[in-house]
């Protein structure tokens, strides 16, 4: 037995002297055991409320970025639950020391504590948004008992549920028609109203297609009665529907959004560590502008083109490949920034990654709201397909030429999302503090490295980096515009077409994304915002010697997401209190490098 321990040590000490061992990448360990087995467990604790209290046509979680993290329409069961679950955690986060965690760690006990308390402030929205239009659902209650019922598998009183939805659908007919007049329902209450009348749809369902042909009594019972409440629910959201005209001006666009407001503005943007107003954004944008300008008007002179750049930018454009030839033309621009990026000992290239990515075609539907690529572990490449009327196929062409792709199939793919997802997936795989001013940011941020190492090989190319740079200056001021109630989706359009130079169909398309397809308030806007906190960090690190530029770029890789001040407090040992509050000004108003 001696014999037998002995050479357990023996191989232990072997085993923790192994060079390789001491080695460690250190984005391969977890920095403390506190927080990740804090924020594991929260994880796990809340996907499985998710899972039981979230009926099962609707299996989402919270939302997509900037705090936006609203389940919307939720049951007040299901919200309590999980009220009750972020109040847990916030007393196991109080129990912890946190000035005896290391500096990572109060990264996380900062990072998880803010989205507790988020989480929970969006929950109390919630609720009392439901209080202001529950009179508009007096028959909500009873729904939602049949559903908890349900869930245990309580076999219900059919003919008295059956009897209950016809008289709810007779009450939504009487409803509706006091709705019609009623001139005090706001648009929040018509939105709130729409994610509650689809949860109560799907409430319905659960119930009638759990039961409905295994149980007898229901099945003799309840197929009609289901059918016309769910009808009833229907009609009833067409007339809260129709009630948003009111307070949506003319629009030729046809375009029809929810501006969040300038308050919701600033939640997010404390909520994302942005410290700077709307107002200050839309200043950055401009001044980034007026640099894209200056830049646009010298590839154009080198051109032949002299101050027209709008012509230089038209013989850009018709610079497409022939149909079928598009996947082609993205593999060769891959090749080519992966081996700049390794030429120039820019990043560490995992084989694996650059082995793996793929390649997708969009469908026609898709670039209605997506005229250009989209990325992650596969490339999605925007083209046209025969279905396509002629203007359109030509536009999508044009827009995607490959002096525009040049500077985006690297923020795609490597060292973009691509490698993104790749390290999310292996390094503090713990962390799920995602951020579109991480996600996008960092994507953004090679577009900016890039030009200054020189990548761009002539005037066209350039004009095509420089298309995107002024694309996304155009996000931040279209979609502060818009949110803040001063432009409409028409102007938006018009200003993309005449102040950036898109296809008046691209336009369109990246408006329709931006307002209709599910996308948080804040997220046109942290590309370019999260490219320049990467690139000021950039400066902070790389330009002052501190680090090189591989250092750098792994460092932040292996860190997983999280807003970028977070990344700068731990590679520059900020100074941190659990009571952090945004501070950093990583952007001079006064210029624009």
């Amino acid at each position: 037995m001696r014999k037998q321990l002995l050479l357990f040590i023996v191989c232990c000490i072997a085993f923790l002297g192994n060079p390789a061992y001491a080695q460690l990448a250190p984005g391969e360990y977890a920095p403390c055991q506190e927080m990740p087995s804090l924020i594991t467990r929260f994880e796990a604790d809340h996907s499985a409320l998710e899972r039981f209290y979230t009926t099962p046509a609707n299996a989402s979680g919270f939302g997509r970025g900037g705090g936006d993290q609203e389940s919307g329409g939720a049951s007040p069961e299901k919200r309590a639950r999980l009220e009750t679950l972020c109040h847990d955690y916030l007393k196991k986060l109080e129990q912890i020391d946190f000035k005896s965690l290391p500096q990572e760690c109060k990264v996380d006990y900062i990072l998880f504590r803010r989205d507790l308390d988020a989480r929970l402030q969006v929950s109390a929205n919630e609720r009392a948004g439901y209080e202001k239009i529950k009179k508009w659902f007096p028959f909500s209650d009873s729904i939602y008992a049949v559903e908890k019922l349900r869930r245990r598998g309580h076999q219900p009183d059919a003919q008295a549920t059956a009897k209950n939805w016809f008289d709810f659908s007779e009450q939504i007919k009487q409803l509706k028609n006091r709705l019609k007049t009623d001139s005090s329902v706001t648009m929040d209450q018509i939105y709130q109203a729409g994610l509650v009348i689809n949860d109560l749809k799907r409430s319905i369902a659960s119930v009638y297609n759990f039961f409905n042909g295994y149980d007898p009594l229901f099945t003799w019972w309840m197929p009609k009665p289901y059918k016309e409440l769910d009808d009833a629910l229907a009609s009833y959201a067409d007339v809260f529907s129709d009630k948003k005209k009111a307070f949506t001006p003319p629009d030729n666009s046809g375009i029809v959004g929810k501006p969040a407001g300038r308050e919701e503005l600033l939640r997010q943007l404390k909520y994302e560590m942005i410290p700077y107003s709307p107002e200050e954004l839309i200043d950055i944008a401009n001044k980034e502008f007026a640099w894209c300008d200056a830049e646009m008007l010298k590839a154009s002179k080198e051109m032949g083109f002299g101050d027209n750049w709008k012509a230089a930018l038209e013989k850009v454009k018709n610079t497409y490949v022939p149909a079928g030839k598009q996947p082609e033309m993205i593999l060769d621009l891959f090749s080519q920034s992966v081996d700049f990026l390794k030429k120039n000992d820019l990043i560490t290239v995992p084989p694996l990654a650059e082995e793996t990515f793929g390649m997708m075609m969009m469908t026609p539907e898709r670039q209605l709201v997506n005229p250009f690529f989209l990325g992650g572990n596969d490339i999605i490449i925007s083209y046209p397909t025969n279905t396509m009327d002629e203007d359109d196929r030509l536009m999508s062409m044009r827009g995607n030429n490959p002096h525009f792709s040049r500077a985006t199939v690297h923020h795609e793919l490597i060292a973009g999302h691509n490698l993104e997802f790749y390290s999310n997936a292996r390094y503090r795989t713990y962390r799920n503090f995602e951020t579109p001013f991480w996600i996008e940011g960092w994507s953004l941020y090679w577009e900016l490295l890039l030009w200054d190492l020189k990548f761009p090989r002539g005037p066209e190319d350039r004009m095509g980096m420089l298309f995107w740079h002024m694309h996304r200056c155009a996000r931040i001021i279209f979609s502060l515009n818009y949110h803040l109630g001063k432009w409409t989706p028409q102007q938006c359009i018009d200003f993309l077409v005449d102040r950036v130079g898109h296809e008046r169909a691209n336009a369109a398309g990246e408006v329709r994304r931006s307002f209709v397809d599910h996308y948080p308030p804040l997220y046109q806007l942290a590309y370019l915002t999260g490219g320049r906190q990467f690139y000021a960090l950039k400066k902070e690190l790389v330009d002052s010697g501190k680090m090189t530029y591989k250092q750098y770029h792994d460092a932040v890789m292996h860190l997983n997401a999280m807003p970028v001040e977070m990344v700068r407090a731990i590679l520059t040992k900020q100074p941190l209190e659990k009571d952090f509050a945004t501070k950093w000004r990583f952007y001079d108003l006064g210029g624009v490098k």
